[in-house]
């Protein structure tokens, strides 16, 4: 494949069009509710049943534990029974999980979609208050937790008469080492494709967390999807789709995160590996990589950033990886870069956009397309249509920022008990209002910041994302956020809370003549706050602006 900015956009053209052309094994049809896919399974549960074809291949790696497909859906089954029996669960209830990545978190999962439950996966890191909260939304007939959050539950479950089923908890619940391996048949499929799979908690950054409702139609289009991406990155480097071995990821995903859903789909669809991690920590990756084989990294571009760092320090070559996938916030423009550099092309950067509404993924920026455009998270996929919209509602012209809007067979039907959220979330033809504001440019996509992350600098819009992205690109800079503080005659000025790389001291006027250098004077920081502790960051690697906002106002000096 030729390397110029240009062929690349023709190659991914082609790719694509032979991938979703009539009768190809992506094409797509118009639906009532925008395009969807004319091929591919219409349940959860078929795409559990089609991982029986995997066997005694190994799925998933937990310390000195080895599952394989054969047993994940054996224990599946035998949990989905004993829903339908002992627990007296029917089509439509909830069942909440609460856990870290541990197997067990998966067959409680999927023994939910193969008994026609509804999966409500729930934030490991909330406190008992917010598991109370989504529990008291939710209305589950079954918890399944681990001790951490077993002690956080136990309480509600007590308090509302719900039975709870225990991992690695020696007291009076159901516990899943007490479980038979495998037993009767699972129950008879009872979900079609518009009934609903899972609610899945939003984070809740800027309010209390709303529970997004998707289907099984949703979720299929979110398992079909990282298929095509895959095609496509395949057939871009001149090779063929089936050649390619089945990808041995690591993943550093907690599993109740939508991202996390993009890649095991994936993973149980290629008959693939998942090495779980304990916690996140750079060098226990770096092992993991070693001792696995592993071929695919993918996490936020945190702790995608993390791991070359420490790669870099110890001089390790992570000699079996082939791909560094990153998602569930922004990448920093130069992350691509300085993955090629590091590794030429045996590693192959990607990056996508997708949201807790859209199941996952639904567009993605592969190979030498990246590397062109590293501000770009490609193009939607064939699934799934964008739009970009200005204030008034209308369409824009290529080039300007709007709201990024979508429609398709991904996207969500709405908000668990909350009419007035799902009515303010799409328009009145149907499009889902992202709140993210995004440009497009030759059919490709790049997402400048949240609506609601914009500093307006007397009258003047400043993006966030896009300041953070210089201001990461300085080789002193090891993280940076962007935030608005208070000005009597501009309204806000920009405001910088920077952590410096160590060893380095990058001083405030640097910075600041570093961003002028790229940016308009409007956008470089008025203000340059440094911190030495990590910024904080909510589970799913988003940074709490809020926070942020009321550091560097605290920080700055009174007239």
């Amino acid at each position: 494949m030729a390397d110029g900015p240009e062929d690349s956009l023709a190659v991914v053209t082609r790719v694509r069009a032979s991938l979703s052309a009539p009768g190809a094994p992506f094409e797509a049809e118009p639906g009532p509710r925008g395009p969807r896919y004319v091929r591919g399974p219409g349940t959860l549960r078929e795409l559990l049943d089609a991982t029986l074809a995997h066997g005694d291949l190994p799925f998933l790696l937990a310390g000195d534990r080895t599952v394989t497909y054969a047993e994940h859906h054996a224990a599946a089954r035998a949990l989905a029974h004993r829903c339908r029996t002992v627990y007296g669960l029917r089509p439509g209830d909830r069942v909440a999980i609460a856990m870290r990545n541990l197997p067990e978190w998966q067959t409680a999962f999927w023994a939910a979609q193969s008994a026609g439950l509804v999966a409500v996966p729930l934030n490991a890191w909330w406190g008992a208050e917010e598991l109370a909260y989504a529990l008291d939304d939710c209305a589950p007939g079954l918890i399944v937790a681990d001790p951490e959050r077993t002690a956080r539950t136990a309480g509600w479950a007590a308090a509302h008469g719900v039975p709870l089923l225990t991992v690695g908890v020696d007291g009076p619940h159901d516990r899943f080492e007490d479980l038979p391996a495998s037993g009767p048949p699972a129950p008879e499929p009872s979900a079609g494709p518009e009934d609903v799979a899972t609610v899945i908690y939003t984070s809740g950054t800027t309010g209390r967390p709303k529970g997004v409702v998707a289907t099984h139609a949703n979720w299929c289009a979110g398992a079909h999807t990282p298929r095509f991406f895959a095609a496509q990155a395949a057939l871009c480097r001149g090779a063929s789709p089936q050649a390619a071995p089945p990808p041995t990821v690591l993943m550093t995903f907690p599993f109740f995160h939508v991202a996390a859903f993009t890649t095991m789909l994936l993973v149980m669809a290629a008959g693939g590996r998942a090495v779980l991690m304990h916690r996140w920590e750079p060098d226990t990756a770096r092992g993991l990589i070693d001792r696995h084989g592993v071929s695919t990294f993918v996490g936020v571009p945190t702790t995608a950033l993390g791991l070359l760092d420490a790669a870099d320090a110890a001089g390790d070559p992570l000699a079996g990886l082939t791909m560094i996938s990153t998602g569930g916030a922004p990448a920093p423009p130069g992350l691509a870069p300085r993955i090629a550099r590091r590794f030429g092309e045996r590693v192959e950067a990607r990056n996508g956009y997708g949201l807790t509404e859209t199941c996952g993924g639904v567009t993605a920026n592969v190979g030498a397309r990246y590397l062109a455009r590293p501000d770009s998270i490609g193009r939607p996929c064939p699934a799934v249509e964008a739009r970009i919209v200005g204030p008034d509602g209308a369409a824009l012209p290529e080039g300007l920022v709007g709201e990024l809007q979508l429609r398709g067979q991904a996207v969500f039907l709405g908000y668990r008990g909350d009419p007035q959220a799902t009515a303010a979330a799409f328009t009145a033809d149907g499009w889902f209002r992202t709140g993210d504001l995004a440009r497009l440019q030759d059919g490709e996509l790049s997402v400048v910041d949240r609506l609601k992350d914009v500093v307006i600098r007397g009258g003047e819009n400043v993006y966030c994302g896009e300041v953070e992205g210089v201001l990461l690109g300085h080789p002193g800079v090891a993280d940076a956020a962007v935030v608005g503080v208070p000005h009597p005659l501009l309204g806000e000025e920009v405001a910088a809370v920077v952590v410096p790389r160590p060893g380095a001291e990058p001083d405030a006027e640097a910075l600041r003549a570093h961003a002028a250098a790229r940016l308009a004077a409007f956008k470089v920081p008025a203000h340059v706050v440094f911190r030495t502790e990590p910024l904080p960051r909510n589970p799913t690697g988003k940074i709490l602006k809020r926070a942020l906002r009321e550091e560097a106002w605290a920080a700055l000096p009174r007239p």
